[in-house]
């Protein structure tokens, strides 16, 4: 039995979850609304329901992970995955698929926190490199599953069975992956408790900078969702088409896969991995400054390859320092949290941007997204700069 899991049979993992993820989510709106016949209103409560089921999964899988046999859980949440989808496969009408699909959001959160937990046990490669990957192989996931699940919905005539079943098939792939290739050796809680029991605690300072990370991180997201979410429509009132507005997430896509490769190297060069998130931040903020002034295709196209050097240069880096600042006892528990703040800052976005649009404007909208980032930016530089020198690292 190996002491620690390949980093390549992870990415491989990650990238198979991230592609079978993309092959349910995108279309829900879409399939509610124009299948299933049920408003607007419905289908993003259907979705809150699964990003708010994912949080919750992120929380119980991160918890688990510390206490238990990482590569049963990982097996659990993958198998249920292929139970998930073979239902869906035969109830996907009224009111089965919003029934079943929170279900799906709940596991995905597990089975994401569960690789991330891998990885802050990948001790052949540095931290920032092996999060790096990991973040490359989710995006280039999700890029190749938004990519192909569109043209598959068209040719299967707005049938989402067949969809189920490919993701059903893949996730079978993914179990004798993970049953063959995961096994590692695992301390079990009784070491785990030892650990506690000799006072192994999170010191306040290391506390401090992962909460800031926790809520500025929800707050990035309910920012970052407004792309997802509202840009859509704001676009196409401009006259601009359905697929050029998705021809942003192919260039999102590629970029992630561009900057990532540019990243490794800029992380032997800054060996302080703050800077990277100070600068990702402020990027990211940027961005949303460019669309207050955006008029043309060509704009929108600028201030997404500057949104997307600010994602890829602070998303991956920031669950890398939480790895830095927690003990090994409780990694998986704080990789957990991580996620579903995440997510729980993706299931508030949409609303909040239909809120804001509703009462004010969407100019009124972008320059609240660009003040909430700069107070993330503010919040996150202060609190790390003044209590980084007191932290400890394990």
């Amino acid at each position: 039995m190996k002491n620690e899991l390949k980093l390549r049979w992870l990415l491989l993992g990650t990238f198979l979850a991230s592609v079978g993820n993309s092959f349910v989510w995108p279309l829900t709106t879409v399939y509610v609304h124009t299948q299933l016949h049920q408003s607007l209103t419905m289908s993003g409560i259907v979705l809150l329901f699964y990003s708010g089921t994912n949080v919750v999964g992120s929380y119980i899988g991160g918890r688990l992970f510390d206490k238990h046999n990482p590569q049963k859980l990982t097996m659990f949440s993958v198998l249920a995955e292929v139970v998930m989808m073979v239902l869906l496969m035969w109830q996907n009408g009224w009111p089965a698929y919003p029934l079943l699909l929170p279900v799906v959001g709940f596991l995905n959160g597990w089975l994401m926190t569960m690789l991330n937990s891998y990885g802050t046990r990948i001790h052949a490669h540095d931290g920032r490199f092996v999060f790096n990957m990991l973040y490359f192989a989710n995006n280039f996931g999700m890029m190749i599953g938004t990519a192909v699940v569109g043209p598959m919905y068209q040719a299967t005539h707005n049938r989402v069975a067949p969809l189920f079943a490919v993701t059903g098939i893949m996730y079978l792939f993914f179990l004798f992956v993970v049953w063959r290739c995961y096994r590692t050796k695992f301390a079990g809680p009784k070491r785990q408790k030892l650990r506690k029991a000799k006072g192994e605690k999170l010191p306040s300072p290391n506390m401090a900078i992962i909460w800031t990370f926790f809520i500025g991180i929800a707050i990035i997201w309910v920012v970052y969702n407004q792309w997802s979410s509202n840009m859509s429509v704001y676009m196409t009132g401009k006259g601009i088409s359905l697929s050029l507005y998705s021809l942003l997430w192919t260039i999102n896509g590629l970029l992630i896969v561009t900057f990532q490769l540019a990243l490794s190297w800029l992380n032997r060069i800054f060996r302080n991995p703050y800077h990277l998130v100070y600068f990702g931040l402020l990027t990211f903020a940027l961005s949303f400054s460019i669309l207050l002034f955006a008029r043309t295709y060509f704009w929108f196209v600028i201030s997404m390859v500057v949104l997307t050097l600010g994602e890829a240069t602070a998303f991956p880096t920031i669950p890398s320092i939480i790895n830095e600042l927690t003990p090994l006892a409780e990694k998986g528990k704080y990789q957990g949290l991580f996620n579903g703040w995440s997510s729980a800052g993706k299931a508030v976005g949409p609303l909040f941007g239909g809120l804001v649009i509703g009462a004010a404007s969407y100019r009124v909208l972008f320059i609240v997204c660009l003040v909430l980032a700069l107070v993330v930016e503010a919040a996150v530089f202060f609190v790390s700069h003044t209590t980084r020198k007191k932290t400890t690292r394990f």
